[in-house]
Order: C-alpha cells, then structure tokens, then sequence
C-alpha cells in the first residue's frame, strides 16, 4: 500500500476527464492536479517548448511526493513522453498507447479514425503506435485546432461548436470508419454533440478512461495502490483560477478550490 498521491497534468481543464475517471475508479487514491492555463492550448507549440513546459510541470508535481505521474495530454504524449521518462525516475503513465489498445479491440473493420491537435496529429505518433500493434489497419487522421478554445471558453453545448464539429468530423466519417480515438482529453468533453454527428454506428475511445485502467493495473502489479481513506486532492493552474473551477464543477459533479502556481 502506499499513500503517496499521484500526479496529473494537462495543458488545460481537458485532464479533468482524467481526474473524473480517477475519482471513480480508484477513489481511495489522492491527486495532485496541474493545469497550465497559461500556456493552453499546446497543439500550437513547438516540440521543444511543449518539452520545456512538461518538465517544469513534473518537477512542480515531484515536491508532493507523488507516486506516478499520468500526463493527461495527447500532445505532450506524443512529442515528449519519450524525454520526460528518460529525465525523471517516477513512472510517467501517458495517454496514447491505452487508447489505442481500446480503439484496436473494439473496432470491427480495423478502419480507426483519429481525432487531435495539430501537434499530435502532425507527430503521426497514433498512427504508428496502431500500426504498430494491427500493420493492417486502415488510419485515418484529422487535426481540429478548434475543439481546446470551445472547451476552455466553455462552449461546449453551442450551435457553433456542433457546426465547427461537423466539418471537422464529415471527411472521417466518408472513410467509413467504425471506430474514432478521442485523441485529446479535452475532447471528451465534446463527446454528446460528436456522438450526434458520427452516428451510433462508431465507437468513441476516450483515452482518459483506457489511461485510468492502465494506471490501475500499474498501481495492483506494483503495490502502489491507497487502500485507506483518501485525503483531499489539490488543484493547480498557471493562470487565473475562475473558469478551470467552473468547469471542474460540471465535469467532477463537486465543488473545488484551485490555487495559481506560476512556473
């Protein structure tokens, strides 16, 4: 058993799919949350400066003693969890390879569409990681800048971001996909007005779910589970807190306290 916290972190509120998912999954565990407001969204970004970013971050989450950290952010998943592994001791859990583990088993046709920022998309790193596991599957990609601001600016129910979903998602659907990798953790957020427009014929991966399960199994083979009661998690951001707490409390269903830490 071991009761040290685990470490989350997301260019923005997109990670709290991740929280949810920890909160029902392993409720004794508690999480420390890191939120770079400042700098979101990173799909814009440069490797080197999403890798700068990311390392500032860890070493904040390191001072809580955490036992792992989970990077809740496709983007810096695919450009630096490579690095961030390589620099730091503690188990650093990322989001690409559980989705694409889920996606692979659950699609029927073997043609997966993936969904992300135009880092991740531009990185190929979903494509390869699926090739990887099924040569023979058909990929299909498409990059949709717009899906961070809508989340952040809270404009997740509008006629506007329904209509911004439906352009991106049409030329994925034309593929004949059966099943579509929900490649940032902000996008599962989108995931009612996204349904509507692919249809119940497509499976939606949510990575922060298959991340959750594969920090679980980390967490039994290690010994690392928290079986006591757990202590209350704390929330960072690098800017000003009211939106991040806001849409905390529609997405965990509770009210939190964020506090703002400057790198």
């Amino acid at each position: 058993m071991d009761k040290r916290p685990i470490g989350i972190f997301d260019s923005g509120v997109g990670g709290l799919t991740v929280v949810d998912k920890i909160f029902r999954l392993l409720p004794n565990e508690k999480i420390i949350y890191f939120g770079d407001t400042a700098r979101v969204p990173y799909g814009n970004k440069s490797k080197d400066a999403i890798t700068r970013f990311s390392k500032e971050i860890v070493k904040f989450l390191l001072q809580f003693k955490v036992k792992l950290i989970i990077v809740a952010c496709n983007t810096v998943s695919s450009l630096s969890l490579e690095a961030l592994s390589h620099s730091f001791s503690v188990p650093i859990v990322g989001v690409i390879k559980p989705g694409v583990i889920e996606a692979i088993r659950m699609s029927k046709n073997k043609r997966i569409g993936v969904i992300g920022t135009e880092a991740t998309i531009s990185s190929g790193a979903y494509k390869k990681k699926i090739k990887s596991f099924l040569k023979r599957a058909f990929v299909v990609e498409r990059a949709c800048p717009l899906f961070v601001p809508l989340v952040e600016n809270r404009w997740i129910n509008d006629s506007i971001t329904a209509s911004v979903a439906k352009r991106y998602l049409s030329p994925l659907i034309n593929k004949k996909i059966d099943t579509l990798i929900l490649g940032c953790t902000h996008y599962p957020i989108l995931k009612k007005t996204i349904k509507k427009i692919v249809g119940s014929r497509i499976n939606l991966i949510d990575s922060s779910t298959a991340v959750v399960e594969s920090t679980k199994r980390i967490l039994e083979r290690e010994g690392l589970l928290n079986k006591c009661k757990k202590q209350k998690s704390k929330f960072f951001v690098s800017d000003k807190t009211d939106n991040f707490v806001k849409l905390a409390e529609v997405f965990l269903r509770k009210k939190i306290k964020a506090e703002k830490h400057i790198l």
